[in-house]
């Protein structure tokens, strides 16, 4: 039997170590533990894993501490739009939604127009209306408000004014999930707010299916995060698929490749989890740091958000 594999991601776009404080940080990690636990609960049970994906960005879409769900970026026009897909590695099966305006949890419209089955992605009103329709929880948009998401803003903008550079805090930021399940299979799952002051209707990688999400059964499953748009331009997920299955490079060669080459020539801010079909794990970043967890085959549990790893009791 194969043994079970997690690794979640909260996003890249995480601030120095001393713009919060102890406790702050500690909040942080609690929630990505309780992610990680929530997945691994579904694993540990003999669930599949895109039941397990989906759990963990459930949960860090419900905490203020990620750009996704409750917490989510706001656009230039001071609305949230939420962005979110899911992919079974087992059947190929995924459904997105991008520019949503009302979904609670975003990945649970995308888990279940991926079961529904007659289309892969529905945008903005659509979406809503699709979620509303399937009995989803549906929010008014001070749901997903929170101050810090609006201090982004008016920062972003000062910057859009003064010509200057945002931080990777301010600018991003996003969550996912990798599983591989005790029957071998894999999934990946990731959901976002999108980036601050970001255009009106603008989407990004993480609804689009290769880009910052992907799932294979005997390669890897992959879930990003950074700038979207170089994200789809690489098709990153597919990628560093394609280099293991056509290239036979191994996943922490194709990552890092992907990763410290294509990604790297545009100096933008990025990210990601991936697990291979043997429960190997990597979460590359370039940023000052990166909200993650993992459980490795072992069983080993570990959370971060800087270099510091943290091992959790599950």
């Amino acid at each position: 039997m194969t043994k079970i594999t997690l690794a979640i991601h909260g996003g890249c776009g995480v601030m120095p170590e001393g713009s919060m404080s102890v406790e702050e940080w500690a909040a942080a990690r609690d929630d990505i533990a309780a992610a990680l636990r929530a997945g691994y609960a579904v694993l540990a049970k003999g669930g599949r894993a895109v039941n397990a994906v989906e759990a963990a960005v459930v949960v860090m879409e419900n905490s203020a501490h990620f750009n996704a769900g409750h917490g989510a970026a706001l656009n230039e026009n001071g609305i949230h739009e939420l962005d979110a897909s899911i992919m079974d590695g087992e059947t190929l099966a995924a459904g997105a939604i991008s520019a949503a305006r009302t979904i609670r949890n975003p990945v649970k419209a995308a888990r279940a127009l991926m079961e529904d089955g007659r289309a892969v992605f529905l945008t903005a009103g659509a979406a809503d209306k699709f979620a509303e329709a399937k009995g989803l929880d549906i929010e008014q948009q001070s749901y997903f408000t929170t101050r810090k998401r609006q201090g982004a803003l008016a920062a972003m903008k000062a910057h859009a004014t003064a010509g200057t550079e945002g931080t990777e805090n301010e600018k991003h930021g996003t969550v996912g999930a990798v599983a591989l399940d005790a029957a071998g299979h894999l999934a990946a799952a990731t959901s976002t707010g999108g980036y601050t002051n970001k255009p009106d209707g603008r989407v990004g990688d993480s609804p689009v299916i290769g880009a910052g999400t992907y799932a294979r059964d005997g390669i890897c499953a992959v879930s990003g995060t950074g700038k979207g748009e170089f994200f789809i331009r690489y098709v990153v997920g597919h990628e560093i698929a394609s280099r293991m299955a056509y290239l036979g490079e191994d996943l922490e060669t194709a990552a890092d490749v992907v990763m410290n080459h294509d990604l790297a020539l545009h100096q933008i801010g990025a990210g990601l989890v991936a697990v291979d079909a043997k429960g190997g794990i990597r979460a590359p970043y370039n940023t000052p740091g990166m909200f993650r967890g993992w459980v490795t085959p072992e069983g080993r549990a570990c959370v971060a958000t800087h270099e510091t790893i943290h091992e959790i009791l599950l």
